[in-house]
């Protein structure tokens, strides 16, 4: 098979060759069609994270080994499967999304499907090799979901920005959808943050960016507010949008500079959900912690119980789409520099050749 992989971290992506995997056990593998570029992938591709005063994160020192072929929000066709898998309703040729989340598929967290917090992740795309190829393996059929009507193209971008926003949303849901929630950022996570939200029938949905590009493809998604931050009058003027102290703020940038805005703009039993991987540190004034009954919480991506309702809600077209951009799989290198550079606004989708 081929696959685009990180040979070198922060170097150019290089097209190789790599024997194609035999499924065995339960495995089923999948002629990629498309395969989203996440941000998440330009931390893969520079090889760590910024911990702030704790230094770096480093994958080298997570186990992650060299060449790979990244890519986490896959779409493929159903090739062949081990022996175990029969019976499961596979056919070649099927349509699926694939969840990448997967964890070691013995414990206790994967037995019951929440394969996301496992402690032994091995997920696509970062611990093995992932959509930027022409094949993907994947541990077992329950890890395939059909995304039936929906444009594979959208689909993919499910089995990630899609179920890391719902997954999220959920932590600070049932709120009255006339109260704000505030989205950080208004990138592929924050477009399609939007999107679920309106699904749900929130009404008071506001989008912070810096840019105005962005700021703009939010106002068209259906966001009722956007907010442009900047200036020491940064958290007044958010809560003043906001009518006071906001009571649910999603940030999916996660760096220290939106952190602090986020943690200081929260109302008293405020909660500040923390999605992005931007890197950095917060640090938080404990009394405050304790007087103002305020929660900060992580949330990593989603279980595949959360893919699967999602793509429910999507058939039909329940859920309203975001901007894609299709390349061609050999096109993976350039357009995860423009991702990088911050020149793409919702999307790009790789697609095979033929897809």
């Amino acid at each position: 098979m081929k696959a685009w992989a990180v040979v070198e971290a922060s170097k150019p992506l290089q097209e190789i060759e790599l024997p194609t995997p035999e499924p065995v056990g339960r495995q089923v593998l999948l002629e990629v069609t498309h395969a989203g570029v996440c941000h998440s992938d330009i931390h893969v591709w520079e090889g760590e994270w910024d911990l702030g005063s704790r230094g770096k994160m480093r994958l080298s020192d997570r186990g992650v080994k060299l060449p790979l072929a990244m890519g986490h929000e896959t779409v493929g066709r159903v090739v062949k499967w081990g022996p175990e898998a029969e019976g499961q309703g596979l056919e070649v040729g099927q349509l699926r999304i694939v969840f990448p989340w997967v964890g070691c598929g013995t414990c206790a967290k994967c037995q019951a499907e929440e394969d996301n917090m496992c402690l032994q992740g091995k997920a696509l795309g970062i611990f093995q090799n992932g959509g930027y190829a022409t094949h993907i393996l994947v541990p077992e059929p329950r890890h395939l979901v059909d995304p039936g009507d929906i444009d594979p193209a959208l689909a993919a971008t499910y089995a990630c920005s899609g179920i890391t926003v719902f997954s999220a949303i959920n932590k600070v849901m049932p709120m009255p959808p006339d109260v704000p929630i505030v989205l950080v950022g208004a990138g592929g996570l924050g477009l399609q943050a939007i999107a679920v939200l309106k699904a749900m029938g929130h009404q008071r949905i506001v989008s912070v960016d810096l840019s105005a590009e962005k700021l703009e493809a939010a106002r068209q998604a259906g966001a009722s507010d956007t907010f442009q931050p900047g200036g020491e009058d940064t958290v007044q003027r958010l809560i003043a949008l906001c009518g006071g102290p906001v009571e649910a703020i999603i940030d999916l940038v996660n760096g220290s500079q939106t952190a602090r805005m986020c943690f200081d703009a929260l109302t008293k039993g405020g909660t500040l959900i923390q999605v992005g991987l931007f890197g950095g540190e917060l640090t938080v004034p404990l009394p405050v912690m304790a007087m103002r009954a305020l929660t900060v919480r992580g949330s990593y991506v989603g279980n595949p119980k959360e893919l699967r309702e999602l793509v429910k809600i999507a058939q039909g077209g329940g859920l309203p789409g975001i901007p894609i951009t299709r390349e061609p799989l050999r096109n993976a290198d350039s357009a995860l520099q423009r991702l990088r550079e911050g020149k793409v606004t919702g999307r790009v989708v790789l697609t095979a050749e033929a897809a």
